[in-house]
């Protein structure tokens, strides 16, 4: 159904929501979307390719020129520099950036200079520091639309970016700033608002700039301390430019730097944000690349061999599929560490991994790939073929979704990459296009799983299957759709399960546009149309509606002629092809189709694998003609029996409940008319009168009540097509219909109570539904039945009362729609002209070119708006004339009593109001009030000067200049069809007037007489809301959304990428509809204010806070809309709101304050009230006391209120660094003549906002004064509420604060109640910032805008990296207390030395404070006196409300310190002495946990604060506090208390230079193990502190060497607690002994790419460690020949084996796993293997199975892996016990599977040799596991080494078992051991056998060797006795087991004997 024409149907679904008046007749629902539509807003771009489609050009009317346009674009760009040079951010350029998305909304050329203008004015805008962040995300919004096609501006050539502003920004976030102060929040940004513009602008950044970027940020690169590795990766991959570099720049190309990147990859192990980042940048680095020729390519696309297998096993990680018992290849404690690199990440719904690896796949396929044995293609096949089982329905997981969706992006990328070199798009060098050979090979490769794909049982998965169904269908129609067929045909003949044949179905939906273009396959779409007809089925509506999306999906492609007919061509028997048109006589029944079509499904049925058809060979033209046209005479027979299923389904309809609820029924009920229009429209005009008969029958002889709708949209779907036809058998039939119902059967005569028909009414209703839905989008048509229509609406206003009367007006209001609105009349899908000529075969599944439309429009004629205007006005004086009497002094109707009828009488009169203005309002003029001559570009309209004539004097200064709208709003034409002049334009404009008074009349009597009457307030408020909206285009309908919603919808399955707007000509109609839409919404913009409309918007305000809620809310929703469309209606409204807010609060009348509250500040009010000073005061002292309401509904709307009101108190901007020269590029829009003007206009405009804003900051300051007094002695939840309102409002950069609050949050912190304690706390640290943020950036707001910070300490260090020990006496100096310089960062050095480093001086000059600042410090000390400190100690000392606070609190730590500064300043009262006593007092006597909380800290922050003082200060404190410290780390620690001590250590330490802390490093590093302590928890817990220095010290801790020694003499120790601490500490040394440290990024790039493609190997272990590692195990070795076997007490050999365990473990779960890689195959494995054999200690067994298990995921490097392999096969073979080799079977098959690409072809072939072995193991359970890995390895093998192997296991194994046969007679008595062996023999072989029917779990059918080896195993083994004859049974019936879904299909691979053969062991009856 063409979109725009189902304007009718929301028509009073949206405004009215439900209530007595609600017509059911047109509202089906609101977003009519077909089953699967998508909600996608319209593409905006204007390009440089030309337009696909034409939109000016089909327009019924003369457009504006492109001067005009260009003229109106200036103008916006003129005000665009005079609000952005004046500082007018919001609402000045917030204003005109919206005019200027208007305008290019409207398809509209940018000239690429200007867009290039303003792109860069826009990036600079959006990333300006200073700027208000909700503005800026406004301008980042704009960038982004201008910049997302790269059609129009191609990156490099003509636009340039800096990386710098946007890397600034990003820099806040997550690299530490050098000072360590926090920004504070009016400059915090929206991260994923800068990540996203990352996106856009990645393609403009300059490649040339790489070095420099890599230069800044590489040497952040640390995995010391691993956060700062992550960030560097995320900023990496958001900032590198991925552009070909230009061609004389042969030092940038990509394989340069390539090896770098690898090389920082694979320093982070086991990470699975690394691999994603990564995954990112190489693929679009791929996408970027293969258009260059410059850049080498060959057939691993840019990659080399080496990485491109590192890349492939990085997807197969990122795939996270479950191999046997492996772990998962991550390990979740590595990326833990991310911390702030998080903020990084991409969106991973809106870049899907999966995206990436499909993009970097597709973009570097190559002809080059066909030739190579090992080439990108070669892989994605062997990845696919490895992981295909995971694609069956029955194999469903986590990982179900990612594969799909791997598989769909892998289609469409191909299928968009084929599109777009086919047409030129992409210019890709020749030798790399894709070719027909690749393209067959890559649809081979995924054909088998999409097949899988779409039977899933999860939903998503079944759609992204069916999507790259018909991607690959498109590339391949020959091997694709037979294999579609053979599926589809049994699933629709029902022979298999339901879920089947829906995927079915939806299946030939995707697959009908091909199908219909393909010869051949053409021929089988009436046979499938015919078998989805039972789809259609009242008992299943899933299927019925997928049916029916089939039916209209072939309908847009399949013109429904009968091609038997066709008229002899003109031109004596040629037919338009040329060719001669046989004269023989045609087929004319459907015989011969019938013949065709029965032999070809036989053909795909008795087919066994997958089947391929080329028509193209097997049919010549002549025939495949021939077998169309006899198909195509079924279709007569199909549309009567597709009516029938439809009536029947309509019949057995449920009741509609409630209009749209989403239920399924009321999906059918949309779904119905989307099928029809197209089916209807592509009927041969015999096929329509056959319809067109059956549905009048119908029509006239049931009346379905539930199904009234979808019988009117059926109707109304006839009438479009053929209007004439239709209206002549339909109109009559109706009308007198109407006539009996009324007359004879009395019908409407009644009022009726609620919104049910009464069965009496049914009839009439049912008329009347059909009336109005055949008379509206219909055209002129109805012209002839003029005086019929007018008749009969006089008539049933006059005879009708109740439920029916709202179906009359409804009718009314579509009929003056269909007259007025100009709209789109043309349904077909073939051209008028080719109609007549009578189509032919070539007709099927042609699409038509969108440039060479003919569009039938139907435009109103005067008879049409004379015809309207009467009946307007004639209906609206009538009900007028009724009202006016109701209202009156003494109405006809009585309202006294109890009957509603006076009530029911309004409302009824008041919607017909409704309905005659917003079905005329097209002829409503929005400028109607304006003079003739005044064109919107003439003086008064355009002249910014006019706002600034407002008095600044006085109060207004405050105020908006008016409203955000006053500025001139730019008119396009649409086709309006009066003349000012003329008496009809008069007369609507009058009426409407009269109808706004009627309406205030009515609503003045209701509120005085009818207060509680609500039904009549919410049918007049929503007349109100129509009478405000809807002038020029029926707004309150939203056509505009719900059409261009419906399009997208049907555009859907025929969208291809790479293609533009390949669809039906019906949707190309439809599009130029929306278009002329778009145009009519770009015009209804706001309109200055009357009387009459300031007091109708009053009577708004006064019922928005009405007693009854339901009128609250409709005059709520009317007020928000009618503001909208009202210049200057927002401070007309906002007082009388706020006088009632603060009378309301005053008496509690809770219900209007509810209403206040909600229109005040959930609407679109609050903003204007925020800005407007005027009134803020007001609104936030109410909402402050709306805090006492006693109501929880009250609160609730107050706390989610809090939010819209601390925003109100924010500073403004006071400064935004702008780049003038971006700003004076679009200068050129102004004339020169006018620059002076422009001068004037913009110094006057900066002036007024300076004075506006002085102003509104002293108001603020003024308000937080009083409120502080107000604070004074409030209720505890007044003040919580208050506080945060007063900081907002009164802390700023320039005067910090005022007295009174520094008073208020210095006293508040030691309040006595909890949440205000902690409240005025936090403020109080906050000010403690801003006076810190104001002294570090010199005072100047400027310097703190940029972050520009100066800190007195900090000095900068150059690097010396070219001498050559300098790394290395850097580090040493680690080791001395004493320092030149403390480095406090961790990264300079690790990776890559800069050319200088940021050192701290030890003794520094303070921070210099200004006057200011130390005002405000003196304030606070006044306060600060022992009894303030005593208080706060005590409150820390508190016993913690709940567990989640019971920790080290950071807050209380921070402020202490910051007053602690205070006190060594000498402001405060307090002296150090003081807090030494109170400390003393605090811990007491350490007994309880609770003193140890707040003794540590106090502790904490007297060290944190050190750091500033002078050196006799730190001197002192440190004498203080470390003795103390030091004996509670001796002797005082316990399990209570420890976390408090570690944290206040991490707080001390962390990211701080060791030397700053160093008594308590050197002490705790002094720590060596006292064997004699048996106080097991001291000793551990002394450890755990020191791992925790070490941890924060990172690579800067240097005394590890006793430590290490100390621990290694000691593994062995006694307690499992110190044990665990130990073996955690060592793994963190060695962690941290590792560093780089090149000399610079050149140097580093330089050995990387000299190394290898992958660079540097990381982690290797140096000797010294390789020593230790051989010498601990070593020593294992001797502990455990020791031990005696089965000792039940503890060993050295099992503590000291539980040591090495843990620090394994630790080692192997983090990223620098590979450093012992080199470990496994000699020292580990067999010592694991011994451990895990110790029965008597579980706890040491689990611990090495853990640590096993860990192996085959550490990442080998390539080639690295073959003596691990070799050990894992020599210790398979030949180890002693059977545990061990049933282990060893668990590690081959992870590591066969995680290095699949990595493996050379004779390691897999010894690992297969090596499982087959152990296949003949003695041991029962070795045999079984080694079959399970085998069918495992088998099942992820490429398919050339699957078949080898199977063809070569295969006969080796059927060998065995006929060598071997059983002996005839069974020998008595113990078996010998010959018998044994046989025996032993014989399982292995049917193991073998078993093996490889289980590797192919879901091949369907099986594979031709199967049945053979089925067969063999049940005549050979079946009857042993024993363990062989069970496994043959268990074999047999698994197999069958797992072929339940496919049986049918799969039968057909067997032979009778065998299946004789098998039926003898299987089916056999139960008690045989």
């Amino acid at each position: 159904m063409a979109g725009s024409e189902r304007i009718s149907q929301l028509m009073n679904a949206l405004d009215s929501a439900s209530g007595p008046e609600t017509s059911r007749a047109t509202s089906p629902g609101g977003d009519w979307r077909a089953a699967n539509g998508g909600v996608n807003g319209v593409d905006k771009s204007s390009r440089t390719r030309p337009r696909t489609f034409p939109y000016e050009q089909y327009l019924p009317y003369k457009t504006e020129t492109e001067a005009e346009r260009l003229e109106n674009f200036n103008i916006c760009l003129k005000h665009l520099y005079i609000a952005v040079s004046a500082g007018d951010f919001a609402p000045g350029a917030v204003h005109w950036t919206r005019e200027i998305r208007g305008w290019l909304s409207l398809k509209f050329d940018l000239p690429r200079p200007t867009r290039i203008q303003l792109v860069r004015l826009y990036y600079e805008l959006a990333l300006a520091p200073g700027l208000d962040y909700l503005v800026a995300e406004r301008f980042a919004s704009v960038f982004m639309v201008l910049t997302k096609r790269k059609h129009y501006l191609r990156p490099g050539k003509e636009l340039m970016l800096d990386w710098r502003p946007l890397y600034r920004e990003l820099k806040l976030f997550v690299i530490p700033s050098q000072s360590g102060a926090s920004h504070s929040s009016n400059i915090k940004r929206n991260i994923r608002t800068l990540t996203k513009m990352c996106t856009f602008t990645q393609a403009f950044f300059d490649p040339r700039e790489i070095p420099v970027i890599l230069d800044e940020i590489l040497p952040f690169f640390s995995t010391s301390f691993s956060e700062s590795a992550y960030v560097v990766v995320g900023l990496l991959n958001l900032l590198l430019p991925t552009m070909p570099p230009p061609e004389d720049r042969p030092d940038l190309l990509p394989q340069v730097y390539l090896p770098t990147h690898f090389h920082l990859w694979s320093l982070v192990n086991r990470s699975k944000s690394f691999d994603v980042h990564y995954m990112d940048y190489l693929s679009r680095l791929a996408r970027e690349s293969l258009p260059a020729a410059h850049i080498p390519f060959s057939q691993h696309g840019i990659f080399t061999g080496e990485q491109s297998s590192y890349i492939f096993t990085a997807i197969l990680r990122l795939l996270e599929i479950p191999v046997g018992q492996a772990t998962s290849p991550y390990s979740h404690t590595v990326d833990l560490g991310a911390g702030l690199a998080v903020l990084l990440e991409r969106d991973q719904r809106k870049h899907p991994t999966a995206h990436c690896i499909a993009r970097l796949i597709v973009l570097s396929l190559s002809p080059a790939c066909l030739d190579e044995p090992d080439s990108i293609l070669h892989k994605v096949e062997g990845l696919i073929q490895g992981v295909e089982t995971f694609f069956h329905p029955s194999n469903s997981g986590t990982w179900t979704k990612t594969l799909s969706s791997l598989v769909y992006f892998m289609a469409d990328f191909f299928v968009m990459r084929w599109n777009r070199e086919r047409s030129g798009e992409l210019k890709v060098p020749e030798g790399r296009r894709l070719n027909d050979a690749l393209k067959r090979r890559f649809v081979l490769c995924l054909r088998e799983v999409v097949f899988m794909g779409i039977f899933a049982k999860s939903g998503t998965a079944v759609n992204f299957s069916l999507s790259a169904l018909q991607y690959l269908a498109y590339l391949e129609p020959q091997l694709i759709l037979p294999g579609a067929l053979q599926r589809i045909y049994p699933a629709m003949q029902g022979l298999v399960e339901v879920h089947r044949t829906i995927s079915s179905i939806r299946a030939l939906h995707v697959l009908s546009k091909i199908m219909a273009r393909t010869k051949g396959y053409r021929c089988h779409v009436t046979t499938c149309l015919g078998l989805a007809l039972p789809g259609i089925d009242a008992n299943d509506l899933e299927k019925t509606l997928y049916t029916l999306s089939y039916i209209q999906g072939v309908c847009y492609t399949v013109p429904f002629h009968d091609l038997t007919q066709e008229k002899k061509a003109l031109n004596g028997g040629t037919s338009r092809d040329g060719t001669e048109t046989p004269v023989e006589v045609v087929d004319t029944d459907t015989g011969l189709a019938v013949r065709w079509i029965t032999e070809q499904v036989e053909r795909l049925e008795n087919a066994t694998g997958e089947i391929e058809i080329d028509y193209e060979k097997e049919l010549s033209d002549h025939e495949e003609e021939m077998i169309l046209r006899s198909s195509t005479t079924g279709l007569a027979e199909f549309l009567i029996s597709f009516l029938g299923r439809v009536f029947t389904l309509l019949e057995n309809l449920p009741d509609a409940t409630k209009v749209r609820s989403g239920s399924p029924e009321e999906h059918v009920v949309n779904t119905l008319p989307a099928a029809f229009t197209p089916l209807l429209a592509a009927l041969s005009p015999e096929l329509f009168d056959i319809a067109l008969d059956k549905i009048a029958n119908f029509i006239t002889n049931h009346v379905i009540h539930q199904a009234r709708d979808a019988m009117a949209f059926i109707c109304n779907a006839l009438v479009k097509v053929n209007p004439e036809k239709a209206l002549k058998r339909l109109l009559p039939h109706i009308i007198d219909g109407i006539r009996t119902e009324i007359d004879d059967n009395g019908a409407g005569s009644t009022r009726t109570t609620g919104s049910d028909v009464l069965p009496r009414d049914r009839g009439l209703v049912w008329n009347i539904s059909l009336l109005s839905m055949c008379i509206v989008h219909v055209g002129d048509a109805v012209l002839a039945y003029k005086k019929e229509l007018f008749d009969i609406a006089e008539y049933m206003q006059q005879h009708c009362r109740g439920v029916p009367t709202t179906h009359v007006s409804n009718f009314v209001h579509h009929l003056l729609l269909n007259l007025t609105v100009t709209y789109t009349i043309d349904f077909s899908a073939y051209e008028e002209d080719e109609l007549e000529r009578g189509l032919t075969a070539n007709a099927w599944g042609r699409l038509v070119d969108p440039k060479q439309l003919k569009i039938k429009w139907h435009t109103p004629s005067a008879e049409e708006i004379e015809f309207a205007v009467k009946l307007f006005e004639s209906q609206a004086r009538n009900a007028m004339t009724q009202l006016q009497a109701l209202t009156g002094p003494d109405p006809p109707i009585k309202r006294e009593g109890t009957g509603k009828d006076w009530s029911d009488e309004v409302s009824r009169l008041v919607v017909l109001l409704r309905l005659l203005v917003s079905g005329i309002s097209i002829l409503f003029d929005s400028r109607q009030d304006q003079v003739e001559g005044d064109s919107a570009d003439s003086d008064s309209g355009s002249d910014p000067d006019a706002m600034d004539t407002e008095s600044i004097e006085g109060d207004a200064g405050l105020g908006e200049d008016q409203d955000e709208e006053v500025k001139p709003t730019f008119q396009y034409p649409t086709g309006y069809p009066l003349k000012r002049d003329e008496a009809n334009y008069k007369l609507v404009h009058d009426l409407r007037h009269q109808i706004g008074e009627m309406l205030h009349q009515v609503h003045k009597f209701l509120t005085t007489k009818q207060e509680d009457d609500v039904p009549c307030f919410n049918a007049l408020y929503n007349a109100y809301k129509a009478w405000f909206v809807d002038v020029g285009i029926e707004r309150s309908a939203h056509i505009l959304d719900r059409v261009t919603r419906l399009l997208t919808a049907d555009v859907l399955p025929f969208k291809f990428t790479g293609l533009r707007k390949e669809y039906p000509r019906p949707l190309l109609v439809r599009r130029a509809n929306v278009y002329h839409l778009q145009r009519l919404r770009h015009n209804a913009h706001a309109r200055p204010k009357t009387p009459l409309e300031k007091q109708l918007l009053l009577d708004l305000a006064e019922s928005s806070i009405s007693l009854y809620t339901e009128i609250r809310r409709t005059a709520q929703g009317a007020s928000e809309s009618a503001i909208k469309c009202i210049i200057g209606a927002r401070p007309l409204v906002i007082p009388p709101l706020l006088e009632a807010l603060t009378t309301a609060v005053e008496k509690n009348d809770y219900p209007r304050i509810k209403g206040a509250m909600f229109s005040l500040l959930f609407g679109s009010l609050a903003k204007t009230i925020g800005r407007d000073w005027r009134f803020t005061p007001t609104l936030i002292k109410a909402f402050i006391e709306v805090t006492s309401a006693d109501k929880p509904s009250v609160q609730k709307l107050a706390s989610n209120a809090t939010f819209q009101i601390m925003d109100m108190g924010k500073a403004l901007e006071r400064m935004v660094i702008l780049d003038k020269e971006y700003v004076e590029a679009i200068k050129y829009a102004i004339d020169p003549s006018e620059e002076q003007e422009v001068e004037k206009k913009i110094n006057k405009r900066r002036d007024y906002i300076k004075r506006k804003r002085s102003r509104i900051e002293g108001k603020k300051a003024d308000l937080a004064k009083e409120l502080v007094n107000f604070n004074r002695d409030a209720h505890w939840k007044k003040a919580s509420r208050t506080v945060t309102i007063v900081v907002n409002l009164g802390m700023r950069y320039d005067t910090i604060t005022a007295d009174q609050i520094i008073d208020m949050v210095t006293k508040g912190s030691i309040d006595p109640h909890p949440s205000l304690r902690t409240l005025y706390a936090s403020s109080l640290s906050s000010l403690f910032t801003v006076i810190q943020t104001r002294a570090i950036t010199g005072h100047s707001y400027e310097k703190y805008l940029l972050g520009e910070e100066e800190l007195p300490d900090k000095i900068t260090v150059p690097t010396k990296a070219d001498t050559p020990n300098w790394t290395e006496d850097h580090l040493a100096s680690f080791a001395k207390p004493e320092a030149k310089y403390y480095v406090d960062f961790d990264y300079p050095g690790w990776l890559v030395w800069d050319k200088e480093m940021p050192g701290f001086l030890p003794n520094a000059p303070p921070l210099a404070f200004d006057d200011v600042e130390n005002n405000v410090r003196k304030k606070i000390g006044k306060q600060l006196d022992r009894h303030w400190f005593s208080t706060y100690f005590a409150y820390m000392k508190q016993e913690p409300r709940d567990r989640s606070t019971d920790r080290f609190r950071h807050t209380n730590a921070l402020l202490l310190a910051h007053t602690f500064e205070l006190i060594f300043d000498g402001f405060t009262k307090a002296t150090f002495e003081d807090i030494q006593d109170l400390t003393q007092a605090v811990f007491g006597d350490g007994s309880d946990k609770h003193q140890h909380r707040a003794t540590s800290e106090i502790m904490g922050a007297l060290l944190s604060c050190t750091i500033d003082l002078k050196p006799d200060q730190r001197q002192e404190v440190w004498e203080y506090v470390f003795p103390i410290v030091r004996g509670i780390f001796q002797d005082g620690l316990t399990p209570e208390n420890s976390s408090y001590w570690t944290t206040f250590l991490h707080f001390v330490v962390q990211a701080r230079d060791p030397r700053r802390a160093w008594p308590l490093v050197d002490w705790l590093s002094s720590f060596r193990l006292d064997m004699d302590s048996n106080a097991a928890f001291k000793e551990s817990s002394k450890i755990h502190l020191l791992q925790q220095c070490i941890c924060d010290a990172g690579w800067h801790f240097r005394l590890e060497k006793p430590i290490l020694e100390d621990f290694m003499k000691h593994l062995d120790h006694p307690y499992k607690g110190v044990r665990e601490a130990m073996g955690g500490t060592i793994a963190s040394i060695y962690r941290t002994r590792y560093h780089e440290s090149y000399k610079d990024v050149a140097t580093l790039i330089k050995a990387q790419r000299e190394a290898s493609s992958l660079g540097i190997r990381p982690y290797e272990p140096t000797e010294e460690f390789s020593n230790t590692i051989t010498a601990v195990f070593d020593r294992l070795e001797i502990w455990r020949k020791e031990r005696p076997a089965g000792q039940q007490t503890p060993s050295s050999y099992t503590s000291g084996g539980k040591t090495v365990l843990l620090w394994l473990d630790s080692t192997l779960s983090s990223y620098e796993c590979t450093q012992l890689v080199k470990f496994f195959p000699d020292v580990f494995l067999e010592q694991l293997l011994h451990m895990m054999d110790i029965k008597e200690d579980p706890e040491l067994q689990s611990l090495a199975y853990h640590v096993f298990r860990h192996m085959p995921n550490i990442p080998h490097r390539q080639g690295e892996d073959k003596d691990f392999i070799a050990a894992l096969i020599r210790i398979g073979r030949s180890a002693t016990s059977w545990h061990q080799r049933l282990r060893i079977l668990i590690n081959i098959q992870v590591i066969y599977f995680r290095r699949l690409f990595l493996m050379s072809e004779e390691q897999q072939q010894q690992m297969f040799d090596c499982v087959s072995a152990m296949l003949g193991d003695v041991q029962l359970e070795v045999r079984m596991g080694a079959a399970t890995t085998l069918s495992g390895m088998i099942r992820c093998s490429p398919l050339a080494l699957r078949e080898r192997t199977v063809s070569t296991l295969k006969s080796h194994f059927a060998n065995l078992l006929s060598k071997n046969p059983l002996p005839r007679k069974r020998i008595p008595g113990t078996p010998t051991p010959e018998h044994n062996k046989l025996i032993l023999t014989r399982h292995a072989a049917v193991l073998g056998l078993g093996a490889l029917i289980q590797a192919f779990p879901y091949t369907s059918p099986p594979p031709s060797w199967l049945p053979e080896v089925l067969a063999t195993l049940a005549r050979k083994a079946a009857a042993d006795p024993g363990m062989v004859g069970k496994s043959v049974k268990s074999i047999l019936a698994d197999f069958k087991k797992t072929r339940q879904d496919t049986w049918h299909v799969d039968v057909k691979a067997f032979e009778t004997e065998q299946l004789e053969d098998l039926e003898g062991v299987l089916w056999k009856s139960y008690f045989a």
